[in-house]
C-alpha cells in the first residue's frame, strides 16, 4: 500500500516564512502601534532596506508588481498612443499596464542565450518602429538579460528602460542587481515569488523625484492641503504596514531562498541533464541568477505534457513554459517581432517544482517520476 507521504502535494513554488520567526516580530510591532494600515515604519523600513539590498536610491513599496509597472510607464511619461516594446515570452502582467496607459505594446522575441529578450530583434524593432517612448525588459525565471547590449541598443534610441525584474530578486547580472540597470525596476512579492509578502511590488530608482512622484499617484494623488484635494488622477497602489512587515523579514532571509534555488537546479541538471532530448535554461558567465523556477527543454519523444501529467497523477505541481502575448487572444492584434525563438520555448519548455522547501527526498521523487518517463 502506497505511503501517505508518497501522495503529499509538492508545490511549485510557494510561500516559505522564516524558521527564526523573522516576519511576525515585524506584525506584532505593527499590531503593537495599531500601524496596520496604511503606511508606518514597516513600509518605510522595507523601501528603504530592500533599496540598500539591490543598491537602489529610492522605493516604493506597492500593492503588487503589476502596479509598480503601471506606475513606472506613467514616470516615464507613457501615454495615449505611444509604443511600449515588450518581451513577448513573460507573464501578462509585464504587458496590462501598457494598455492601462493606453498606449500600444509591441512584442519583441526571446534569444536561446538567455531566453530573454533578444538585442537582435530589439534593434529590428526600433528601425521599424521609431516613435518608442519606453521599453520593457524581462528577467525571466531568475534568468538575468543580456543587458549591456540592450541598455547599449536602448541608450542609443534615447528611451526609458524598465526591467521587470518581478521574478529575478536576488539575481546579479555582472556583479549587479537586475533591476538596477534601467530607469526604473520593480520586483514582486506574490505567493510564489522567492520572498513574499502574500501580495506586493515595489518599484526603484535612483531618480528619487520620480518615486516620491510614484509614492503620490500611488496614494490617490492627495494634494498638500487641510481638506481632500486632488489635482490629479490617483491610484490605491500603496502597500499595508502589516504586509510591509513580511517583507522586511523575508527580506533577511533571500540569500538563503537563493541557495535552496540554486541547489535545487543543480541537483535537476545532474540527475536529468543526461537524458535524451533534455536542455536546461542556459546559464552564461556574467549571469548569477536566483534559479526561481527550474525550467527546462524536451526535444525527444517525451514530451512537456507527459511530464506534467505524470507529476500531476503524484500530486505534484508543474507547468509550461509561458505562453507568448502574441499569441494571447486578448494581444494577438498587436505587433510582433521576431522569428519562432518564443514559441519554441513555449511548445518545448517544462518548469519543474522549485519550492524552497521541497525536501530530498521530494526531490528523488520527483527525479524518479521523470526518468520513468525514458525507460
Amino acid at each position: 500500500m502506497e505511503s501517505t507521504k508518497a501522495k503529499e502535494r509538492i508545490f511549485l513554488s510557494s510561500p516559505h516564512m522564516s524558521d527564526e520567526g523573522y516576519e511576525m516580530q515585524y506584525i506584532q510591532e505593527a499590531f503593537d502601534t495599531n500601524w496596520i494600515a496604511p503606511l508606518g515604519e514597516n513600509v518605510n523600513g522595507f523601501e528603504k532596506e530592500l533599496a540598500k539590498k539591490v543598491g537602489s536610491k529610492s522605493a516604493a513599496a506597492l500593492s503588487s508588481g503589476t502596479a509598480a509597472i503601471h506606475l513606472a510607464l506613467k514616470a516615464a511619461g507613457v501615454g495615449e498612443e505611444d509604443i511600449v516594446f515588450c518581451p513577448t515570452l513573460t507573464f501578462s502582467a509585464t504587458a496590462n499596464p501598457i494598455i492601462y496607459q493606453n498606449a500600444i505594446p509591441v512584442f519583441i522575441d526571446s534569444d536561446y542565450e538567455t531566453w530573454n529578450m533578444c538585442p537582435k530583434a530589439l534593434e529590428k524593432a526600433f528601425d521599424k518602429y521609431p516613435q518608442v517612448k519606453a521599453v520593457i525588459v524581462v528577467h525571466l525565471y531568475g534568468l538575468s538579460a543580456d543587458m549591456d547590449k540592450i541598455m547599449e541598443v536602448c541608450k542609443k534610441h534615447n528611451v526609458a528602460v524598465i526591467e521587470d525584474a518581478a521574478e529575478s530578486l536576488g539575481t546579479y547580472y555582472k556583479g549587479k542587481h537586475t533591476g538596477t540597470f534601467g530607469d526604473y525596476g520593480i520586483f514582486s512579492f506574490n505567493g510564489n515569488k522567492i520572498i513574499t509578502t502574500s501580495g506586493g511590488g515595489m518599484l526603484v530608482s535612483d531618480n528619487e523625484e520620480r518615486i516620491a512622484k510614484a509614492r503620490f499617484w500611488a496614494t490617490q494623488s492627495r494634494d498638500q492641503a487641510r481638506h481632500y484635494q486632488h489635482s490629479e488622477l490617483g491610484f490605491n497602489y500603496r502597500m499595508s504596514n502589516v504586509v510591509a512587515g513580511i517583507g522586511r523579514g523575508q527580506l533577511k532571509v533571500l540569500d538563503q531562498r537563493v541557495e535552496k534555488k540554486r541547489y535545487i537546479f543543480e541537483l535537476y541538471k545532474r540527475e536529468l541533464g543526461g537524458l535524451n532530448g533534455v536542455e536546461f535554461m542556459p546559464s552564461n558567465e556574467w549571469n548569477e541568477p536566483n534559479y526561481w523556477l527550474t525550467s527546462m527543454t524536451l526535444t525527444g519523444k517525451v514530451r512537456p505534457i507527459d511530464i506534467m501529467e505524470a507529476l500531476e497523477k503524484e500530486n505534484i505541481e508543474s507547468r509550461p513554459v509561458w505562453k507568448p502575448m502574441h499569441l494571447q487572444p486578448f494581444f494577438e492584434e498587436y505587433k510582433f517581432v521576431g522569428t519562432d525563438v518564443s514559441e519554441w520555448l513555449f511548445e518545448n519548455g517544462v518548469c519543474l517544482p522549485s519550492d524552497t522547501k521541497i525536501t530530498d527526498e521530494d526531490l528523488v521523487r520527483v527525479i524518479k517520476i521523470i526518468k520513468g518517463l525514458w525507460r
